[in-house]
Parts: structure tokens; C-alpha cells; sequence
């Protein structure tokens, strides 16, 4: 089984988006370099740190909000990623790509059991925000990993959601310099 990895773009203030859910320039790394990878062009550095975690990652859990504003990427799960488990109380829309590898649960533990049975022996990524937030409160985050973007929101959507309980990371095991960006990996001491 591979590990729960909450991970997304933040600024150094802790955003992942504006109160607007604009990105703004969090993102500019993905084009600050010449190296092709996922349809952007980043550093040797990036790339190489995309290409791992992205090949690691068997499953994706997002919440409905972040589904909302991607349309779930046209029904095709991002970087390669063989499928998404959606957590909302909602199902998926009507007609929405029938075929698509999306799941629709409800609940946080069910959500966090599927993806790991979807994801096989790769990690689960969940996305960091409110549902990743609630996935730490709920001691099923392993590590996180951040792409800290060099950009100051002032305010908005939090990394860690409105998660209010104290939690302690080790060291970080991975720290690789991009351009634009710093790329972050913390475990978290569970207990």
C-alpha cells in the first residue's frame, strides 16, 4: 500500500487560492523553464520532481468545489493519474462523462478506503484545502508536499483547510529548488 500524500501549490502565506478561488501567480513556475512535462514547461528540477510524484500517485481525492471549478478536467484525471474520488454529498452530475474513472462518496473514511483500494500499491494524493485538511484531522495523511510559490495572497482558501488542531511534520526529506518555486516534502509524526 502506498502512502496518503496531501499535496498543492501555496503561497508563502499558506494560500492555495485567492478568496475569488484565483490562483493568481501561483502557477508561474509551471512555465518558468524548458523542460516539457504534463503540458507545461518547467526546470530540470521540477520536472524531475513532477515526473516522481506523479508516476507514485495511483489516485487523487479531491472535494466537490475543486471538481466544480475543473469540470474534473473534462472527465480525464490530471497528470496521468488513473482515477479520482470526488468527496461530496452530491453525485456526479447527470451526464457528465459516463465513462470517466470518478467516484462519488460522501464520506471521508469511505473516500480514504476507495482511493487506496483504486490506487493498488501507489500513493493517493489528496488535494490540499478544505478536504485535505479534514483528511489530516483525521490521521489519514502520511506526508504533505508543497510547491511553495514565491507569492503572498494575503488571504483566501487555506492549504490546511480550517483545520484548527496543532500537528507536528518531521523534517522535510525533500527540499529541490525550482525556478519560481520550492519544492517541499514533510512526514507527518502520527501519535
Amino acid at each position: 500500500m502506498g502512502k496518503v500524500v496531501m499535496h498543492n501549490v501555496v503561497s508563502v502565506d499558506g494560500f492555495i487560492a485567492d478568496d475569488n478561488d484565483d490562483v493568481g501567480r501561483l502557477f508561474d513556475w509551471y512555465f518558468a523553464g524548458d523542460v516539457p512535462v504534463g503540458g507545461f514547461t518547467v526546470t530540470r528540477q521540477s520536472a524531475d520532481y513532477l515526473e516522481s510524484t506523479w508516476a507514485r500517485t495511483g489516485c487523487l481525492v479531491i472535494g466537490r468545489r475543486l471538481f466544480d471549478l475543473m469540470n474534473g478536467w473534462d472527465g480525464t484525471p490530471p497528470a496521468g493519474i488513473a482515477h479520482v474520488v470526488v468527496v461530496s454529498h452530491r453525485p456526479r452530475p447527470d451526464g457528465w462523462h459516463p465513462d470517466a474513472p470518478y467516484h462519488f462518496t460522501g464520506d471521508l473514511q469511505t473516500a480514504a478506503q476507495q482511493a487506496q483500494m483504486l490506487a493498488q500499491d501507489r500513493d493517493v494524493g489528496v488535494a490540499a484545502g478544505e478536504v485535505g485538511g479534514q483528511f489530516l484531522a483525521a490521521g489519514l495523511v502520511d506526508e504533505i508536499a508543497m510547491d511553495i510559490a514565491p507569492v503572498v495572497l494575503g488571504s483566501g482558501k487555506r492549504f490546511f483547510g480550517a483545520t484548527h488542531t496543532q500537528h507536528l511534520l518531521q523534517d522535510p526529506d525533500v527540499v529541490i529548488r525550482g525556478h519560481r518555486v520550492l519544492h517541499l516534502r514533510y512526514a507527518v509524526r502520527h501519535g
